[in-house]
């Protein structure tokens, strides 16, 4: 039995194996790199222990540094959660060889499944239907897909639609792959154009029993990495439904699995086929969504199997044969859909949602989000009786939901749930690369509600706010917005309050005001730091800031500067001072957040001036380049 257990990971799955040990008594152990010292998974843990450094390769990474922590710690078994180490062999085998449990499926069952390549054999000996690389690769193949042999994550990934790209795409995933993986192997295969990625849920004893807890559609992804998934996969034709379950038990137990994990295929609609992608031999990301329709806490389960509970004897928490309802997840994204997915770091001023929605997170307000890891905040789920159900109340949840300090993907999110091509269940791994989806918030009364805040956050107690003897001229409050003039919104203070065209006043203070137009009354609750003003209505979350009256020449940057889009490293310097370079053609690669930036040429001139080279650290809006326009 288990009495003291570590998780080799941080933030969001730290916290949710955390709360499965607390229910079972199992004391728990953090570990924690320097940048995450403040986040809640360590404040929640019985006992942490500091990983000296930042980036992932001195911290998380290192295998060493972890099992010497659960010796220092006392504890007598580790849990991987997923990325990180959760599928790395050696670790694994390093683990059991320290005298502790491993939390996971046998380390031979990793490295055979680690290798795409590998792992497609053993499917296809297995009966599992697996998508055939073409030798030699002509037109009528195309498109194709290069994908990394170790790789994940959407990283070492290429789309090919041209035979003469073939060769440069398989160059730049070898690039990405050994960069992100250590291994630059990778392969081709077809690309199912408008596929739907569904997943199976799978738990084994290490004998050759596995049991199945149902499918999940995680077809939403943006660089192929999932965004919305769900359970069950909507419109999956019954004897699809049972033929994928049966192919991913024989997957686990062609291997012996033990523990959880996720059997992957590429589902095509049309033709009702589907095909073997990967197994996840770890705990996935979207496992909430399994727990609620089936009733059931994978966590536990992998527990019990680490402990050797075999499914001679039933599983604890349910054997996954029926299913209740309708679960729906979103991965919340510090990043900016609308600019390319930049990610986004800073201090989270506000993370409030409401009671509705399971929350599996890892920051809360005012946390500080870095730049070394990956940039979700959290995962938002919600269980109703049905899809329909579970949409609306999704949309309520992120709507109603307290978010300030950083750009998030939240109005993606929503755009998604309500589009008709989600809401009809006919999502394909195409959806976003059509189009974002952004949803706007179209609501007038938000500047407003900001201007009569910001007047009510400088005024004397007791005396009307910018009052006047004379109010010929009203006052003006200049928020930021791509127009010249800005958002101007004016208006008077009276003896009475204030007066602006079209709104009536109801109540003013600096945290909350009510307006009423046209018949309709609103309440805006309103947070303001510094220039930074965050208005939350029933309408939604308006991001606005005020425009300073004057402004300082200090932050003016000379014409064809190159501003860092986010703080990160630098990766790469693709062009060399002095040289001639056209619109669009990529200087400069970034990386922050586990993802790549390119930052391109504005217009065709001179490179004159580079200030940074592969290993500088960025800060956002810095000058990283300057190209100056040829004259004639």
């Amino acid at each position: 039995m288990i009495s003291r257990l570590l998780v080799a990971n941080r933030a969001e799955i730290a916290s949710r194996v955390f709360r499965t040990a607390r229910k079972l008594g199992i004391e728990t152990v953090a570990v924690h790199s320097d940048a995450d010292v403040a986040l809640p998974f360590v404040a929640e843990a019985d006992h942490a222990v500091r990983l000296p450094g930042n980036a992932p390769a001195e911290t998380y990474l290192r295998a060493d540094l972890v099992i010497e922590a659960a010796k220092v710690a006392g504890a007598d078994a580790i849990h991987p959660g997923y990325g990180f180490l959760s599928e790395n062999a050696d670790f694994a085998r390093a683990v059991e060889a320290a005298g502790l449990v491993w939390i996971g499926p046998a380390p031979e069952s990793i490295e055979q499944m680690g290798s795409k390549i590998e792992a497609k054999k053993i499917m296809a000996a297995a009966g599992v239907p697996v998508l055939e690389a073409p030798a030699s690769p002509v037109e009528s193949d195309l498109p194709l897909l290069v994908k990394a042999s170790a790789g994940g994550g959407g990283r070492g990934m290429r789309i090919v639609r041209s035979l003469d790209a073939l060769g440069a795409e398989i160059a730049k995933a070898e690039a990405e792959a050994a960069s992100a993986f250590g291994d630059g192997t990778v392969f081709v295969e077809p690309y199912v154009e408008a596929g739907r990625h569904v997943e199976v849920q799978v738990v084994g004893d290490g004998a050759g029993n596995v049991a199945v807890f149902g499918e999940r559609d995680c077809s939403v992804q943006r660089r192929h990495q999932k965004v919305v998934e769900e359970s069950p996969a909507p419109l999956l034709p019954d004897a699809v439904r049972s033929a994928l379950h049966d192919a991913a038990r024989n997957a686990a137990a062609a291997i012996d699995y033990r523990g959880a994990g996720t059997v992957e295929f590429l589902y095509d609609a049309a033709s009702e086929r589907f095909w073997f992608l990967e197994m996840n031999t770890r705990l996935q990301v979207e496992h909430p969504v399994t727990e609620l329709v089936h009733g059931v806490d994978l966590v536990e389960l992998q527990i019990a199997v680490a402990e050797g509970v075999g499914f001679d004897t039933p599983p604890p928490s349910g054997s996954g044969g029926s299913t209740n309802g309708w679960a729906i997840e979103v991965r919340l994204y510090a990043e900016d859909p609308s600019a390319d997915y930049q990610p986004q770091s800073g201090t989270l001023a506000t993370l409030e949602f409401p009671g509705a929605a399971r929350i599996d997170g890892g920051y809360t307000s005012g946390s500080e989000v870095s730049t070394f890891y990956d940039a979700m905040l959290a995962k938002v789920i919600v269980h109703a009786p049905t899809r329909d159900a579970a949409i609306r109340r999704l949309v309520s949840v992120l709507r109603t939901a307290k978010i300030h300090g950083l750009v998030t993907n939240r109005e993606q999110l929503i755009g998604i749930l309500g589009s008709d091509a989600f809401r009809s269940g006919e999502v394909t791994t195409a959806l976003l690369a059509k189009e974002n989806l952004l949803s706007t918030v179209d609501d007038p009364g938000a500047a407003v509600a900001a201007a009569v805040a910001l007047a009510e956050a400088t005024r004397r107690p007791r005396v009307p706010v910018a009052w006047r003897n004379v109010t010929n001229q009203p006052q003006r409050t200049v928020f930021e917005d791509d127009s010249e003039d800005g958002l101007v919104v004016e208006w008077y203070g009276t003896r009475d309050g204030y007066r602006i065209d079209g709104f009536e006043v109801i109540d003013a203070g600096q945290d909350r005001v009510v307006l009423e137009k046209d018949g309709l009354r609103t309440t805006y609750e309103v947070s303001i730091d510094g220039a930074r003003i965050d208005v939350d209505s029933s309408f939604g979350h308006t991001a606005l800031r005020k425009r300073p009256r004057f402004t300082d020449p200090a932050t003016q940057t000379q014409p064809g500067s190159l501003l860092a889009p986010m703080p990160g490293s630098v990766i790469s310097v693709l062009a060399e001072s002095g040289s001639s370079v056209t619109e669009g053609q990529p200087l400069l690669v970034l990386e922050a957040m586990k993802m790549q930036h390119t930052v391109t040429a504005p217009t065709d001139g001179v490179l004159a001036q580079i200030n940074v080279k592969p290993g500088t650290q960025v800060a956002a809006g810095e000058v990283l380049a300057v190209v100056e326009e040829e004259t004639s």
